[in-house]
This record gives C-alpha cells, structure tokens and sequence, in this order.
C-alpha cells in the first residue's frame, strides 16, 4: 500500500465482524466475558488491551512501517514508558532544543529518579560520540525541533547509535509519518504526540510509540500494561478517524506553511524565520533528504525584539487562535518563552534561540489569503 491508502486501512479490518461496522467500534467496556478462566476471544481486561485501541495501535504501526504500535494517554505518557525502559546509572543524550514538557519530564521526574541526561546540540551529529560512555543507552533526537524547526540528520545519528550499540528515539511530531519516517532512517523508536497532526482535531490528548524489534516491544509493552497510562477506547476512535484524513490535511499544512513563511519573511517588522524548506535554513539539505515537505509549523521574532511587542502581536490575532498546542486544522499562535517551554530556565532555553521575542505558529488548512490578512493586521 502507498502511504494515502494505509491512512485508511493500513493495518485494519476493513469491515467489522460483529455487524459490519466500516469503522472500528468503540469497545467502551472495561472488562470481558470469560468462559472458564483464561477462556476468552483475546481481550480480558482494557487496561491490558481494548479492541479500539488495538485498531488504532495496528494503524499507527502501519503508517510508520513499523510491527508494533502502542497507544498511550499523551505524548508524555508515552515517552514515561521509554525512561522506564532503563535504570539508576544510565546515561541519555538528548537534543538541546526540545520540548519544554519533555525536557521538564527528563530533569524534574528523571533524574531525580538517578538517569542521566546529556543536551547538546545535534546539527552535527559528531558533537553527540563524544558525550558516549559505557553507561549510555539513548539517544533522543527531535526533528524538526520545537520551536526552532532545527533539523538534524537521522541516518546519520543512527550510524552513531548502532555503531554504540544504543536505542535511538525520535520524536516525529512536527513531521509526522507523511513527511517522514524515522524507522526506516534507523531509528529504533518514534514517538508521536497524537495530540497533534494524528489526531488533527484538537480534541483529544493522546501519545504513541512505533517500533520493530519484538524484543523491544514486549517491554514496552509490559511496562504500557503495569504503569496503565493508556489511551481509552473513545479517544482511540478519535485518532483513528484523524490518520484518515492525515494525508490531504498535511498536503494543505504544507501548502499554506510555504506561503506564510515567505510572507513573514518579506515582511519589513518581521526579523527572524524559522522554516526547514529555506534554502538557507541550517541543515536544509538533510531536511530535503530525509522529509518530502516541511510542514506546516514556522517560528519567527520580531525586529523590535521584545516580551511586550511579542505578546501584543498574539493577543490581535484573529483568525489564528492563541492557544497551546499545534497540528489541528485550525491555525494556532503560540509565544513559547511563557507558553510551551516556560518549563526551561530563561538561560537556557536562550541558548537555543528560544527568545522572548520568539512566536510559534501552527498553520491550519484555512484559507491562506485570510491567514496572511490576519498576521498584517497583527503585525501592523
């Protein structure tokens, strides 16, 4: 199957047994009937499995190309389950320019938990074996970066990886598996917030692995069952009806991203865009390698270069909505600096670019003159 066609019955029944359905029903139970113990159709207790949620689970791993697919109650839920895969001592190197949720979940839940993390910078995938010793296990690898857009080569890191012998993760949120993916650059993990582009609707919350080695699946697994952060059968229904229509929203993600970001970057307020399809964006030749687009997320500052301008240009949008989160149909602004990355020390978070300035927008599949109207009167 092509990837347009797996969105809607890769990994499916295409017809339910029961009665026909065309859709996978929501099994919203929680247990199920036995007739002797241990005598059951597969399902017993839904926190261990749900009909729904193995739909969605067989959907993800198909768009991904990968074996097994694990649905979890949020993204960060989901990247709990790939720290419980190591120990006290263990070492992670991560990208620097990430997630402020997930960099909150790796030092304040973590480390205090006795793993080590490593955040470096990954343009240059060299700088990461420097940071290797013999108590490191993961590498985990954002791209494009929230909200930098920063690209980083994923075959490349993976060459590092397998030559260490190290699980690789990769977070493929902003991407998603229409633009790129990651297991078939070597990677060992993907990561999904379906939150976002998978769900497509902004109203679920709900995060997903994918991967391929069965040894690493099963604990996973394990660790999905004993620490019970699931997904429930209704928001599985939910993603499920959202990688449907994954491949035509993104299409128009794209299509509108392009046309916003050259409009900002002609812009005379405007100083700063921060887009993976400009030629001259850093590592915009790995980008073209390694994604067949660029998706629909564009950061940019202001040449005034303050909290205050940036808040002001927020707060007159009104087409886009301020708002947290990305990846729904409707187009979403966002200042990350008090918003999504409020959770990283000011220093740091600078150090990535991760400015005061700094506005984060999600472009939805709105029409893109009314989008452009609406960033000039902001901007004005």
């Amino acid at each position: 199957m092509k990837f347009n066609t797996k969105t809607i019955h890769g990994g499916q029944q295409n017809i339910d047994p029961a009665y026909g359905s065309v859709m996978p029903p929501i099994y919203q139970t929680s247990t199920y009937s036995q007739t002797t113990p241990g005598g059951h159709k597969g399902y017993e207790y839904s926190r261990s499995a749900n009909p729904t949620r193995t739909a969605l689970e067989n959907a993800l791993a198909s768009i991904e190309n990968g074996k097994f697919g694990l649905a979890f109650g949020s993204g960060l839920a989901a990247i709990d389950a790939v720290m419980k895969l190591f120990k006290p001592g263990d070492e992670i190197i991560s990208t620097n320019d990430l997630y402020g949720g997930s960099y909150r979940l790796f030092t304040k839940i973590f480390e205090g938990l006795g793993l080590k993390f490593h955040f470096v910078g990954m343009q240059d995938s060299s700088k990461i074996e420097s940071l290797i010793n013999t108590n490191t296990k993961l590498i985990w690898v954002e791209t494009p970066t929230n909200p930098m857009m920063s690209i980083i080569d994923i075959e490349a890191v993976a060459a590092v990886s397998k030559k260490h012998n190290l699980i690789l993760a990769v977070d493929n949120t902003f991407a998603t598996p229409y633009l790129q993916q990651p297991l078939e650059l070597g990677a060992d993990i993907v990561m999904h917030s379906a939150t976002k582009y998978l769900g497509g609707h902004s109203d679920v919350v709900m995060g997903s692995l994918v991967v391929n080695d069965k040894g690493l699946a099963d604990k996973l697994y394990f660790i999905q069952n004993a620490s019970g952060a699931i997904a429930g059968p209704m928001d599985s229904f939910l993603v499920l009806r959202g990688i449907k229509t994954l491949h035509i929203r993104m299409q128009r993600h794209c299509e509108n991203g392009e046309k916003i970001a050259h409009f900002l970057r002609s812009h005379p307020k405007v100083d700063k865009v921060y887009w993976p399809g400009f030629e001259d964006h850093p590592n915009h030749e790995i980008a073209k390698k390694q994604m067949s687009g660029y998706g629909g997320m564009i950061s940019f500052t202001t040449k005034e270069n303050s909290l205050k301008g940036a808040v002001s240009v927020v707060e007159k949008l009104k087409v886009f909505t301020l708002a947290e989160s990305l990846g729904g149909v409707e187009s979403l602004a966002g200042h990350p600096a008090s918003m999504t990355h409020a959770s990283i020390p000011k220093e740091e978070r600078e150090k990535t670019g991760v400015v005061d300035s700094l506005i984060r927008l999600s472009v939805g599949i709105e029409d893109e003159e009314d989008l452009i109207s609406d960033l000039k009167q902001a901007l004005a």
